[in-house]
């Protein structure tokens, strides 16, 4: 059986030659004599795997030595509770207020999870735009008393992506100028470098870029970890297992992680670096998106909604003209090898992921039979 190109919003594709060694481990890792997943998560082998896929990532992002990388699950809908749990009390320890940017579905869902632990101001939503395009940074409306900001970066339902990283004391003066941004990267991490400095944390599932779904990734600032009085921040109800000062302490082994995910994030791990790391990755994405939007530009038989400045370059949203063509063109997408194009139910349309495993001529190919179905039809 021949591999198709799989478009898929998440689970989705990893690069083949992480698929064909993870196979090849399969049975016997590094000839211990069993499998990744059978291995004591506290013994030597798993903790050098461990090891060198916390090392790695460290090195992709060029992430500063005062952050904490973990290693957790609950993935980055389940961080929409933990984040607050851990951060919305603030250095006081009796803040429970946090802000944040609407720019689509799955930022809409924070807010409304957030709320549930505290006070949640809408600093500014692009939802008067259909969620087409980032408010601008200039008419964000903050305030003085939260704990934090809390964005998604980028929007896989609506394709819509920062293309900038927030100054705040640029734009909104110094008092501004030590909030806490909480980045939610699930989408387009590691597409691109990151200045992670700017950040006090960020989040991000693993089922987009990095590995297999259940793994989560949480990049946090050690001074987050604390309030004044030197304890956890947390909000004494979060449990422990999500408590962001007790995985730091652990080493994200509080329990037992999700050790094959984080196996494989260690093969994707390395393989990004084999490509030449995140400056050739973003070069690999900027070519497929071009593409694909260069086609959708020329043609009034498909569109994309998004502001041109705020396309995302991961998730690329589509419509046809003629909506009840929809059906006739998924089947022969499916036909021609292009997998799950269906866009979100809370958008409709189509929808192509083209994430970093998504090689160059699977874009080429979806444009091939965009082109051809547009002559037919």
């Amino acid at each position: 059986m021949s591999r198709v190109f799989n478009f898929s919003a998440g689970p989705a594709a990893l690069p083949e030659a992480v698929l064909e060694q993870a196979a090849a481990e399969m049975l016997d890792w590094h000839e211990t004599g069993m499998s990744v997943m059978e291995m004591s998560h506290r013994g030597s082998d798993f903790m050098s795997i461990h090891a060198e896929a916390l090392a790695d990532l460290r090195e992709l992002l060029a992430v500063p030595a005062n952050y904490k990388i973990l290693f957790l699950q609950g993935g980055g809908l389940g961080e929409n509770a933990i984040v607050p749990l851990n951060l919305m009390r603030g250095k006081s320890g009796h803040q429970n207020e946090a802000d944040i940017v609407i720019t689509g579905v799955w930022s809409e869902k924070s807010h409304v999870e957030a709320q549930r632990y505290g006070k949640m101001n809408i600093a500014a939503s692009a939802s008067d735009t259909g969620f087409t395009a980032v408010p601008a940074i200039e008419s964000w409306k903050l305030n003085k008393s939260a704990a934090y900001l809390h964005l998604c970066t980028n929007e896989t339902i609506n394709g819509v992506e920062y293309h900038f990283t927030p100054d705040l004391a640029k734009t909104h003066g110094a008092a501004f100028a030590d909030m806490p941004i909480v980045a939610d990267m699930s989408s387009h991490i590691l597409s691109r470098p990151v200045d992670v400095s700017k950040y006090a944390l960020i989040y991000g599932g693993a089922q987009k870029n990095i590995g297999p779904a259940g793994l989560t990734i949480a990049i946090v600032r050690e001074d987050l970890l604390l309030n004044d009085a030197g304890q956890s921040r947390a909000h004494p109800m979060c449990p422990s297992v999500f408590n962001y000062k007790t995985l730091a302490e652990t080493d994200s082994m509080y329990n037992t992680p999700p050790t094959y995910g984080i196996y494989i994030a260690g093969l994707v791990f390395k393989w990004l670096k084999a490509q030449g790391g995140l400056k050739a990755m973003e070069a690999h994405s900027r070519a497929k998106a071009t593409l694909l939007y260069g086609y959708l530009d020329s043609t009034n038989f498909y569109a994309n909604r998004v502001s041109k400045t705020d396309r995302s370059l991961m998730n690329v949203p589509f419509f046809l003209h003629d909506e009840s063509l929809n059906a006739a063109f998924l089947q022969g997408a499916n036909e021609a090898g292009l997998k799950q194009l269906k866009g979100h139910r809370a958008i409709g349309g189509m929808r192509a992921s083209i994430y970093n495993a998504m090689p160059l001529a699977g874009v080429e190919a979806l444009v091939a039979y965009m082109k051809a179905f547009e002559r037919a039809h």
